[in-house]
């Protein structure tokens, strides 16, 4: 029995399409995938702004608000919990440039309605935690964006949110590139930087994936300690990475199972959980997955999870502390490697 609750969002059972070929599967219901997600083990359901509300551009407060309740109908009719809202800035004609820190003071002020219309709907799915992917967030051109301003943009920007409902959280996803090359907050130290120069620290963390940590060169498992030694580590986007590429979001472990260990470990060490945090699985299925297994990636991370933690449960802390007073390094690596082929 995992000590753990686990969330997913709509996004990682998709159509197959990518920026060099079409869909290679059929669409499925928001509701089919709701249950699909019960029956696999989930026990909630991540979302962007408009997962939840697909034509919210075109519809009035009070009608955003209004279909937002449906969404939040269809969870309880699967027994399932909204753990975070997202405003997808990165998909508009008025984002092109970025949101929070355009150019534009149009589009600025377009980013803080979707931010509020985003906090809208985190309260009619009852839940407390805005998420910010800050996707192109950021230059193309270095010279057109002093990264100063840029970077006062985006605590202002957050000012507003905690401003706007004083009980929501703001929690940045980093990532360090793609689809923009000097991002602004890359790293789960940017995330405590621009945390500690809100007007609220204490309401803004962040969410670690393992993939943007290794995008950046940096080990998840010490990204995620990093942010759980300051209290700041308000969810994680658990995946995996083929080395400095494109973001890749392969299922959990598959590709490096020492450090996936060590992130369910450093979680388990930690007491993740404990304050009503999810396991978020962000992963996606290969492009050539049929449609009949559309969801045996999200199956196969929670599996791997599931061993991971059983695991880092037998891991034997006696022995660590005799191998770091004698030293003996290799014999730790050598005791962990066995733990995880032969358990």
């Amino acid at each position: 029995m995992s000590k753990f609750k686990f969330s997913v969002g709509p996004w990682n059972v998709h159509e197959g399409a990518d920026s060099y070929g079409p869909a290679t599967r059929k669409s499925i219901s928001l509701e089919e995938k709701f249950r699909r997600f019960k029956e696999i083990g989930f026990d909630a359901v991540q979302f962007h702004d408009d997962d939840v509300v697909p034509n919210m551009n075109e519809l009035s407060n009070e009608e955003i608000i209004a279909e937002a309740k449906k969404v939040k109908a269809l969870l309880d009719k699967y027994d399932l919990k909204a753990e975070f809202v997202a405003p997808r800035l990165w998909m508009d004609p008025h984002t092109i440039d970025g949101g929070y820190m355009s150019t534009s003071e149009e589009d600025r002020e377009f980013a803080m309605w979707r931010s509020y219309r985003s906090i809208d709907i985190a309260r009619a799915l009852d839940c407390d935690l805005i998420v910010l992917w800050l996707a192109r967030e950021g230059t193309l051109c270095a010279e057109s964006k002093s990264p100063v301003w840029a970077t006062q943009k985006l605590v202002e920007a957050i000012d507003k949110m905690l401003d706007y409902d004083k009980t929501i959280r703001v929690c940045i996803e980093p990532k360090p590139n793609e689809p923009i090359d000097r991002s602004i907050c890359g790293t789960m130290g940017h995330v405590m930087a621009v945390s500690a120069a809100t007007k609220d620290p204490k309401r803004v963390g962040g969410n670690l994936e393992s993939a943007h940590a290794m995008l950046a060169g940096l080990d998840p498992a010490h990204e995620i300690g990093f942010a759980m030694a300051f209290d700041k580590l308000f969810t994680v986007h658990l995946n995996d990475q083929n080395g400095i590429r494109y973001d890749q979001d392969k299922s959990f472990g598959v590709e490096n199972l020492r450090a996936a260990f060590n992130q369910v470990k450093v979680l388990l060490e930690n007491g993740y959980g404990s304050k009503g945090e999810y396991v978020g699985l962000d992963v996606k299925a290969m492009r050539t997955t049929s449609d009949a297994d559309s969801y045996k990636h999200l199956e196969n991370s929670l599996k791997i999870f599931k061993m991971l933690e059983e695991k880092a449960e037998k891991f034997d802390y006696k022995y660590r502390d005799e191998c770091i007073k004698n030293r003996d390094f290799e014999g730790l690596e050598m005791y962990v490697i066995e733990l995880l082929l032969r358990g």
